[in-house]
């Protein structure tokens, strides 16, 4: 196995994943992009990423906030039934598995339910992304998606049993690496719009790549001997990452839209696609050369982390933007995804090292 770089040692790593973990926990009440204690894709993404901490240090009290912070929230689940909020519920297998408590089954499998009968669906039948806020993007399919709710699905189908979640999440994945796939570089566009039938502002955002990136592996993992993801979606997954891979900037970063370096880097994608490349060469998915990329991300990340635990150069929400150039103006500030995206992949290392 490749060596990590000899100026960050595995000490290092455990120690700054504690400093992003608990700036997480502090009172960031009101901060939209910091709370946890609402119901959506942002405390959605940090939740997940706190069970992938704790399943690396398996720490009883990250393990005890989980169940906590589940038991406090879920009635606000019952506020928008949307599909860029399922994000928390990829917690909810897990939960069961360590509580037995049937409130955490019962909800998955209601969800579950939701998502395979009445969940809006493109002509393609892709998910169509929906979000919380008042603003709709009718017939559109966003990258986001297979990790704010596909990975759900892939979770829900392990513990389960059950072969269509197992079938959806496949489906979706595959939908999603066929509408959003650019031919010419391999990597993915920001979204797919089914009525125009083109790829919007035809951005190659990094976020985008990210989500698709470290959720694939995830979801391919969680579906070993239940459903099985075509060759040719596994191809456009390799082309995707040996894509960002050729995208990435000397520094070790991916700018915020990959194939414009003069845009600013930015540091959750970078952390995303980096947690993916390490995630999918444990699962055979890419080969052993390809860690190096991920290193190299590694050391260009955690100088982004402050003393305190808060997470630098993260871009604020993302849509569709009209236009290329408009991404570049996005502004960065502290978010729960780029804590836990970075948090996803100090476990990550983590547990390459044992």
């Amino acid at each position: 196995m490749n060596q990590m770089p000899d100026t960050i040692s595995y000490g290092s790593i455990n120690q700054t994943a504690d400093q992003v973990y608990n700036y997480m926990l502090l009172d960031h009440s009101g901060n939209w992009g910091m709370d946890l204690h609402h119901w959506d894709w942002v405390p959605g993404v940090g939740v997940i990423s706190i069970l992938s901490y704790y399943e690396n240090t398996r720490k009883t009290e990250v393990l005890d906030d989980l169940i906590k912070w589940a038991r406090q929230n879920i009635q606000k689940s019952e506020h928008s039934r949307v599909i860029n909020s399922m994000a928390p519920f990829a917690i909810f297998p897990a939960l069961y598995q360590h509580t037995q408590d049937p409130l955490f089954l019962e909800k998955a499998e209601q969800i579950g339910q939701w998502m395979l009968t009445d969940a809006p669906r493109t002509r393609e039948g892709a998910f169509e992304h929906t979000v919380t806020e008042n603003v709709s993007f009718p017939e559109q399919v966003w990258a986001d998606t297979i990790f704010m709710a596909v990975l759900f699905l892939a979770r829900l189908a392990r513990l389960t049993g059950e072969a269509s979640y197992a079938v959806e999440a496949v489906n979706q994945l595959e939908l999603h690496l066929s509408l959003l796939e650019d031919k010419e570089t391999g990597v993915l566009f920001h979204g797919w719009n089914c009525i125009t039938q083109d790829h919007m502002s035809a951005a190659r955002w990094t976020r985008a790549n990210a989500w698709i990136a470290v959720g694939t592996p995830m979801i391919v993992q969680e579906l070993e001997g239940l459903a099985a993801v075509s060759e040719q979606a596994l191809e456009r997954y390799r082309a995707m990452m040996l894509g960002l891979i050729r995208f990435q900037r000397a520094d070790g970063l991916w700018s915020t839209v990959m194939d414009r370096p003069d845009f600013y880097p930015e540091t959750s994608g970078s952390a995303g696609i980096a947690c993916g490349i390490l995630k999918a060469v444990r699962l055979g998915l890419l080969d052993l050369s390809c860690q190096d990329a991920a290193f190299r991300a590694l050391e260009a990340i955690v100088p982004k982390v402050l003393p305190s635990g808060e997470v630098t150069g993260v871009s604020g929400g993302t849509p569709v933007m009209p236009t290329i150039e408009a991404y570049n103006e996005i502004p960065c500030h502290p978010t729960l995804y780029g804590q836990g995206l970075v948090l996803m992949l100090l476990s990550e290392l983590d547990i390459q090292a044992m």
